[in-house]
């Protein structure tokens, strides 16, 4: 790949690692990794244009329905996909349909873009996501093989020993903090041909005294009642936490960086 490219446009399509949660901005909306990306872009070419239209809780047929045709549309440079992981967290999910969507999208976004990215998504550490993880691992190695057919990029955060770490996981314990969201950045931006910014983004951080069982358990508590049993709630009823919400950033247009 060509060191340190120049590229004029990215569009980012997903779900909630692709919106930005839980990486939250003063002004209550969220930045993440892919307006991270962004910024680092623009800076390299004023004419830089930048769209997302990420939402999240989108499943990988939602997402091929509502995104990908928009996203090959556009004509960009390099066009991100990070999907299927909210479908294998379902308690029955097809990972025949969910491949064969995968698919369908790679095959329309690849010739449509200079570059196309795609993720190993990162795991956290925990007894939650360990009864999903065979799922994981099966949609990962799909992207794998999709990517060497179609010539994509393929950005192994799942194998990052950092983003394993509970604490670049926000209280929810499904999405990335902010420096979670500035290391998938920069994990980006080196696939891309880019020289680093941060050699050690997956250095794991330095090893603390885990907090005590007490402790553990207050935390354990909130999270069952502020997100776990929601999140099932959601589950049982069919809904999702995007249902009627817009994307993130619909046009692909300038990008100057987060609002204050």
């Amino acid at each position: 790949m060509q060191t340190n490219p120049i590229y004029s446009s990215l569009v980012a399509i997903g779900d909630s690692f692709t919106e930005g949660m839980s990486d939250l901005l003063p002004n209550g909306t969220y930045r993440g990794w892919a307006d991270l990306l962004a910024g680092r872009m623009a800076a390299r070419n004023p004419d830089f244009r930048y769209a997302n239209l990420a939402v999240r809780g989108k499943l990988i047929g939602q997402i091929v329905e509502e995104q990908v045709d928009v996203a090959a549309a556009m004509g960009a440079d390099v066009i991100t996909l990070v999907g299927g992981l909210n479908d294998t967290l379902r308690p029955k999910c097809d990972m025949g349909r969910v491949r064969g969507l995968l698919e369908e999208a790679v095959e329309k976004l690849a010739p449509a873009c200079r570059q196309l990215v795609l993720m190993r998504s990162p795991g956290r550490q925990g007894p939650v996501l360990e009864r999903f993880r065979p799922r994981m691992e099966e949609l990962f190695v799909c992207v794998d093989e999709l990517a060497e057919r179609h010539g994509a990029v393929v950005v192994d955060l799942y194998g990052a020993p950092s983003l394993s770490d509970p604490r670049m996981w926000d209280v929810d314990r499904l999405h990335l903090t902010a420096d979670g969201h500035r290391r998938v950045a920069e994990a980006v931006w080196q696939s891309l041909g880019h020289d680093p910014e941060d050699t050690e983004w997956r250095t794991p951080m330095p090893a603390t005294v885990p907090p005590g069982w007490v402790t553990r358990r207050v935390a354990d508590a909130r999270f069952a009642r502020q997100y776990l049993l929601p999140w099932i709630g959601r589950r049982l009823t069919g809904r999702s936490s995007g249902d009627g919400l817009p994307a993130k950033r619909p046009e692909l247009l300038p990008y100057e960086g987060p609002a204050a």
